[in-house]
């Protein structure tokens, strides 16, 4: 019998005296992402890339309804298209890495590792719209996407290369793009509560935070544990200037060209670390149950003469189990019980059925909750019901403890020195409201090195008759600023 758990082989960080330490030892201990040699670049491991599949899965099938189809775009991008949108390409220049030549031979012309697929796809929309029964054209692409400027990534939460989709939809009048706005944001919100047990505060970027060549950018924002804010997923109203540089044009009804009005929109991999960060604790990993690849660990308890009838009860168990739950039964004798249970705490797995020969006798299970740490005895003819049961209470609670957190990060500031020591000092966001100025925005980032994560569309009202924090002329806007990964 293997020795129990080493301290060190745990969790020895505390994530309320150091989260960076902490996550960093939860995410790589669990066996969830792993670092390669090339740093930046993660690889993810069969519980991490489960994780992605299903929220792949739910966002591509809601995405769907609404009249998306997929499709796939080379991950190379020649430079003359890169710079076809100046804005766009300045927005993007110090993070593209470039191909430059194949074996011995130099490249004609250089090609951009792809940092996102506008430039790529929409030559070809130039050449697939000619009219208005074209459109509108509403594709997405799964994919990677490599940014390579920073110089200390954080794993999943800022990576150089990471997962995402690609949205990117073109339509024959404003109006009509304006009104998906809702429709995304929308579904990546359905996705984040449902799946991940995420609250996010919808709002609009400002225009120095906004996507490069885009008219508008609204984004769903969260709080980390240790105060800062992080994107997540994002939509752009791109207007026409993707078209107007790539000649994307229709014939209207009338028989008059007009350009495409486009927008984009993405969730990424980056969800996965905020998932991790909030729902996590300091034995682990703490996963929402639709996300686990393993949501019921059935442990065996016996000594060497119960083993065959304690080992067989189990596996009983995990077939009776299986229409409800994806269920793994731990029968691996070289290590003890009592380690089993760290390592799957550990490792985030939502449920723990512990069964041995007494158990047995008494026709019941002991039954481990990982989000409460709560036992309970379960009789083995209601465990069916009572897993079912208990895996949508843990995601729910998952859920309202993750809502509280973020609320109670909310701050409502009322002069400026308050909202630098919310910056600087305690964490979370500082609501206030803001006339509308870059001078005041850059303010703020120079004293604090702070930002504006984004105005909230649900308290834009609270502006009227309020000063600005920064220089008490009139608020345009109800902004919520914080320190920013």
């Amino acid at each position: 019998m293997a020795d129990e758990r080493k301290k060190e082989d745990g969790i020895t960080a505390k994530k309320e005296e150091n989260f960076s330490e902490w996550y960093i030892q939860i995410i790589s201990k669990s066996e969830f992402v792993d670092y390669t040699s090339v740093s930046g670049c993660l690889a993810f491991r069969p519980d991490g890339y489960f994780a992605w599949e299903i929220i792949q899965k739910a966002t591509n099938a809601l995405l769907s309804e609404t009249g998306i189809n997929n499709v796939y775009f080379p991950l190379l991008i020649p430079e003359k298209l890169l710079n076809k949108e100046k804005e766009h390409i300045k927005g993007f220049n110090p993070e593209v890495a470039w191909v430059t030549q194949t074996g011995n031979s130099k490249l004609d012309e250089r090609l951009a590792v792809r940092p996102t697929s506008e430039t790529i796809m929409y030559e070809s929309y130039s050449k697939w719209i000619r009219s208005w029964r074209d459109l509108p054209l509403r594709y997405n692409q799964w994919n990677s996407v490599v940014r390579w400027e920073f110089k200390h990534p954080t794993p999943l939460l800022r990576g150089r290369e990471f997962l995402w989709n690609e949205g990117h939809t073109a339509f024959a009048t404003k109006e009509e793009a304006e009104n998906e706005k809702d429709t995304i944001l929308k579904i990546y919100l359905s996705v984040l509560k449902d799946y991940l047990a995420l609250p996010g505060i919808m709002g609009r970027k400002t225009d120095s935070e906004k996507f490069a060549g885009a008219e508008a950018s609204y984004s769903i924002e969260h709080i980390l544990p240790d105060g800062a804010a992080i994107q997540g997923p994002i939509f752009h109203l791109d207007g026409q200037n993707f078209s107007k540089s790539f000649g994307i044009k229709f014939l209207n009804k009338e028989g008059k060209t007009e350009y495409v009005y486009q927008n984009t929109f993405a969730i990424s991999t980056r969800e996965l670390g905020v998932m991790l960060s909030v729902h996590g604790d300091n034995k682990g990993l703490v996963i929402p149950p639709k996300l686990a690849r393993i949501q019921v660990i059935i442990i065996p308890i016996y000594n060497n003469d119960a083993k065959e009838l304690v080992i067989k009860s189990a596996n009983d168990l995990s077939k009776k189990l299986s229409a409800k739950a994806r269920v793994f039964v731990d029968d691996n004798d070289s290590y003890s019980p009592g380690w089993k249970f760290h390592e799957w705490e550990l490792r985030g797995v939502p449920i723990r059925i512990e069964i041995g020969e007494r158990d047995i006798k008494a026709d019941k299970v002991v039954v481990y909750r990982r989000d409460t740490g709560k036992k309970q005895d379960v009789k083995i003819g209601d465990l069916t019901k009572e897993i079912e049961s208990l895996l949508e209470e843990i995601h729910q609670n998952l859920y309202n403890n993750a809502l509280k957190q973020l609320k109670s990060n909310i701050h409502q500031v009322h002069d400026y020195s308050e909202l630098k020591k919310i910056i600087t000092g305690t964490g979370g966001f500082a609501e206030a409201p803001w006339c509308g100025s870059s001078k005041c925005e850059e303010k703020v980032k120079s004293d604090t090195k702070g930002k504006i994560s984004n105005m909230p569309l649900d308290i834009q009202e609270k502006a009227k008759g309020k000063k600005c924090i920064v220089c008490g002329e009139e608020a345009k806007h109800m902004a919520n600023f914080a320190k920013s990964y």
